[in-house]
């Protein structure tokens, strides 16, 4: 395959053409049956991807590294604390010394401006892992596990959100506005996604992208609800508080008998049970957490296979 004369990062949703997020998914999806089927795939034999990690990951961390394992390539994990990073090298000079030995860059951090910055310098891919603002692969992951449940086309779907206008949130928002599902958030006032992204997303969007704060009615006759954590990485201190806020935004037996009966329940993980979700629920026949977490590791290989253009 020719190269591309540039990186293919991805570092949001909107990066994507709906197209290209299609190919992403399905290509996701095949690479599943693949991996049911035990038939060897490694297409990254002698290649190198780097995870540069701020922040702890399970979900993330483990299915790049399996994906490109799988793959037949090799992972190199970084922590930013023992690199020079640490001691003000800059930005656009680690992404240039990484590029001279990877071959694809993962970056989960706070801010979305460090993984604009590796981008904007490096001559490999930069994917997003995880941002404040962004977790692109995430929802990617999560719209692949609808398509893979739900027969319907997913332009003729309702999802719901129900708690913190937080990054995760955002990534929804960007996905319903590049693949024209309905899209209704929940979220109490004052913890509201980000309204410059709501606003670019609602204006180029096909279908509906709502913004309430009664779940009741954001999950009425919805065929996907989501749920995640009321306090993020780095709102530790707010958690006491959070949780008296959020209380009635909690997906339980009650809200969810407002959905469609077939309706399924995705949590991206880590769960509080009895706070965002109940233990029912999420140990419930809708539930479908467990499909949505191994998801990752197929959606990443397509992901890594794409950036790499392999």
């Amino acid at each position: 395959m020719n190269k591309s004369p540039s990186p293919r990062h991805f570092l949001t949703i909107s990066d994507l053409a709906s197209d290209e997020i299609l190919f992403l998914i399905n290509r996701a999806l095949k690479l599943k049956k693949r991996y049911k089927s035990d038939l060897p795939y490694r297409p990254c034999i002698g290649k190198v991807l780097g995870l540069l990690f701020e922040k702890p990951s399970t979900r993330t961390r483990v299915s790049f590294e399996a994906a490109m394992l799988q793959l037949g390539g090799n992972v190199t994990f970084l922590s930013s604390r023992d690199l020079q990073l640490s001691r003000g090298e800059p930005l656009k000079d680690t992404a240039r010394v990484l590029s001279r030995y990877l071959n694809c860059l993962v970056v989960r951090t706070f801010g979305q401006e460090v993984v604009d910055e590796l981008a904007r310098w490096s001559d490999v891919p930069v994917i997003n892992g995880l941002t404040d603002q962004y977790h692109p692969c995430q929802v990617l992951s999560d719209i692949m596990t609808v398509m893979e449940h739900k027969d319907e086309d997913i332009r003729a779907l309702k999802i719901a959100w129900v708690g913190d206008g937080n990054n995760v949130a955002h990534s929804w928002i960007q996905g319903a506005s590049r693949l024209g599902f309905v899209l209704a958030l929940a979220c109490p006032e004052g913890y509201e996604p980000n309204k410059e992204i709501l606003n670019t997303a609602q204006a180029k969007s096909a279908a509906p992208i709502t913004l309430m704060t009664d779940p009741k009615e954001a999950v009425k006759g919805a065929d996907v609800i989501n749920a995640d954590v009321w306090a993020s990485m780095g709102q530790e201190q707010e958690a006491s508080k959070r949780r008296e806020i959020f209380a009635p935004f909690q997906i339980n037996e009650a809200l969810l008998a407002k959905a469609k009966k077939d309706a399924i329940v995705l949590h991206c993980l880590p769960a509080h049970r009895g706070e965002e979700i109940s233990e029912e629920v999420l140990e419930g026949p809708h539930s479908l957490v467990w499909d949505q977490a191994e998801n990752k590791m197929h959606l990443h290989k397509a992901v890594l296979e794409w950036a790499m253009e392999l």
